[in-house]
This record gives structure tokens, sequence and C-alpha cells, in this order.
């Protein structure tokens, strides 16, 4: 069948690579794509914000799957207009893509269906949002309540970062699909850790768990990023606390939206804190994560296809659950100088072809190809470096030494992504 894939990023160069290997796949498009996923797939023009062409391309194209990446057109309702168009689309509907776009909707579902998750209160202006720091304390945890592109949530650790966190919330720093609300939660302590689900609104297949770096800096320190970095399985994400993640969180979550007539089909990718009282939620994304979708992809053995189409089509209790590689795998997410804030655009990067000679992928996060066939940086976070082996520590030995074949003088990265399971490994 034709494939349509939807998106730009990491995260759709990571899927377009595994679903050109798909055995169902005989023509890959995607929109808008970059030089990467161009290796993989015909790139188009499509704006998906306009679904009428969207649908149009997808009857001239003859597509038999829609793959929507970023969380944008979810929320924005693509994949309700497609299947009205009765295309098969693998992503949830404008309803249920709320437990990604609202923050205050997914702690109003928690509460409703007993999901375990943090203290919280939802407020609409800044003086509610003032008083209620005086419920938690400090720190505490503020959030836009919608869309802020992973840079709306604030861990502050005195009132001045707390005041600030609300101001840029309230001002519209985080733009319209952030909106003007905020949601003041209790700080958790503990270990983070990403799980991954497939549902069809029924059915339930476990994906994968991943650990992921969001601060800017080594050592976890400076400002919060879309993601420096993550690797795949998370060892501190047990077998036993898996199950009990799907039977208190994912299974309940899948329930609600059910019975509240908006089934879940898609993705949930669950990011949990590891507390001493179990895992608890602390929010939903509606796609796989960038750059925890690399990592998936790396160590995913089952034909990718197969599996979103059986999820599209409400067939994933007749299908097998997938094989992913027993070994680690691990992205380092090299970006651009000056990110998250002022990322400095048009940077030259040569030596990927030298990066994956060893067997690493470079999935391309924000690139452009100019006329003169140069790569450049076109965004903040620009590559996704990415090894595989037996073990994190290996695995970041080999995604290094591809970092180090890369010549990209304008940008920077991490050099300890994994650090934390790294040294568990080393004292057992």
């Amino acid at each position: 069948m034709n494939i349509l894939l939807l998106g730009s990023g990491g995260r759709e160069h990571a899927l377009a690579w595994k679903l050109a290997q798909s055995r169902l796949c005989d023509r890959l498009y995607a929109a808008p794509g970059n030089p990467g996923i161009a290796e993989h797939a015909e790139c188009v023009t499509l704006d998906p914000a306009d679904h009428a062409a969207v649908v149009a391309f997808c009857e001239a194209q003859r597509i038999g799957l829609v793959v929507i990446g970023p969380e944008a057109p979810l929320v924005d309702g693509l994949a309700d207009s497609l299947r009205a168009a009765a295309f098969a689309v693998f992503g949830p509907g404008r309803a249920a893509a709320q437990l990604e776009g609202s923050k205050g909707f997914t702690k109003d579902l928690c509460a409703r269906a007993g999901i375990p998750t943090a203290g919280y209160v939802r407020v609409t202006d800044e003086t509610a949002a003032r008083a209620a720091l005086a419920r938690f304390g400090l720190p505490v945890v503020i959030k836009a309540d919608g869309l802020a592109a992973g840079k709306g949530v604030t861990v502050a650790m005195t009132r001045d970062e707390a005041d600030a966190a609300i101001r840029d919330i309230f001002s519209g720093r985080f733009g319209q699909e952030a909106g003007l609300e905020a949601v003041i939660e209790e700080f958790l302590e503990g270990e983070e850790a990403s799980f991954f689900a497939l549902t069809d609104g029924s059915t339930i297949m476990p994906f994968g768990s991943a650990q992921d770096h969001k601060r800017a800096g080594d050592g976890d320190t400076g400002p919060n990023t879309g993601g420096m970095g993550a690797y795949s399985p998370a060892p501190v994400l047990t077998a036993l606390l898996e199950g009990e993640v799907i039977e208190r969180i994912i299974a309940p979550t899948v329930r609600a939206m059910a019975g509240d007539g908006t089934p879940y089909s898609g993705v949930l990718y669950a990011g949990l804190m590891l507390t001493r009282d179990g895992p608890k939620l602390i929010e939903y994304n509606c796609r796989f994560g960038d750059p925890e979708c690399q990592v998936l992809m790396m160590r995913l053995e089952s034909d990718l296809g197969e599996i979103l189409l059986a999820c599209a089509e409400n067939r994933l209790s007749a299908s097998q659950p997938p094989r992913f590689s027993p070994e680690t795998a691990l992205t380092v997410v090299m970006a651009a100088q000056g990110y998250p804030d002022a990322p400095l655009k048009g940077g030259r990067i040569d030596g990927i072809r030298a990066a994956e000679a060893g067997g690493a992928r470079v999935f391309h996060a924000g690139t452009a190809l100019g006329i003169d066939g140069v790569l450049t940086a076109s965004g903040g976070r620009v590559l996704g470096v990415t090894a595989r082996g037996p073990s994190v520590r290996a695995a970041q030995a080999s995604a290094y030494a591809a970092v180090d074949a890369i010549a990209f003088p304008q940008g920077f990265c991490r050099r300890d992504i994994g650090w934390r399971e790294a040294a568990r490994e080393e004292a057992e």
C-alpha cells in the first residue's frame, strides 16, 4: 500500500526509516519531510492544517495508511477528517488528543478514574495561580495547560522562579496553543521514565520504555529542552512496574476515554515518576516522543507498518506483540548553539556518512539541504545520533564515536547521555 507520513523532525525520520522497511509499503510519502526522510520517502508539500488538501492528496495517491507524527495536527482534529473520508489513520482524534492538548483535561481524567498522579489545581489567571502556590510550597511544578513545544513546564525551586513561570504563561509567551491557563502541581520525588503503549480503543499493546534527558547541560543542568538524548529500554522500569503502570494508569485511561465516547486510538506515551508510593503519571503525549521514538525504532524488529495498520483498523487483539532487540539503543541529540532559546541556523554539517559507517544511524531533526547540496542546520535540535549496544555503556560509546565523526562547528551536545544507568551498570 501507499503510506503518508506527516511531520518533519527526528521522530518522523525514525518512523520513515522503519516504515520504508515494511513489507506493506509500496510507496512512502512524507509531508513535508526533511533531507534525511527524503532518503526513504518522496517528500511533498502539504499543510496539515488544510484538512481538505490532505484528504484530496490521500484520494489522489490511493493512500492506505496515514501516520500523523506531531501532536499539533492531532489536537487540530486531522485524524477525524481523514477517518470521515474512510482512510486508515494512526493517531487519535481531536477529543482523545486532549490527553496531550490540555494538561488540565488529563489531570481531571486522572481524578475521575483514580489514576495515581500529583495533586494539582487548575487556574485561569495570575491571581489564582499565585494563591495556589501557598497550597503546595516549594519546589512546585507549573505547567501551561496547552501545547508549548515541550517548553511550558517549570519545576520552580524558588518563589522567584515560580512567579516568573506564572508571568510567562499568562503573558502568552508560549503561544496561542498553550493558552492562558495553567496547572499547578505538587512536586514528585523519584526517577522519571517513559512507557509506551499502542491501543485501538480497547486492546492495549505494550511498546517499550525509555528514559530521556531534558536539561541542556551535562549533569542535568541548564534550561529544559525538548530532549537532549534518550535510551531504551529503561531498566529502572522493571517488568513488575510495567505491569503496575498498565493496570493502574494505562488501562483506566483507555477505559475512561471509551466510556466518555471518545475512544483513544494510537500511541499513549506516559511520562512517569517512579516514587516511593509507586509509579505516578506526570503527563501523557499522544504521539511517539522525540528522541524517544528514535531509540524505540532502533530496537524494533517487528514490521512497523503492520503494527500501525492493525492499530488503525482496530485489529490489535489479533496482532502479535512487537519484538524488540534486547540491546540498548541510545540517542545523542546534536543541537544548534543557542538552543533552546535562540538557536543559530545555517551551520554547515559534514561527516554523516562517516558517522554511520560503524552501524549508527543519524536521524535528521532540523536540517536543510541547499541548492549546492550542503547540509545545514535549520532548527534547534538538528541531529539524533543513535547507536545500539549490549549495555548502556556500550551503546553510549558507539553513539559518541559517531557524534565525533560529524563536523558541526556551530552545534553542541551533552556528553553524558545515559549517565545514570551507566553508573548503575558499573556499580553491579
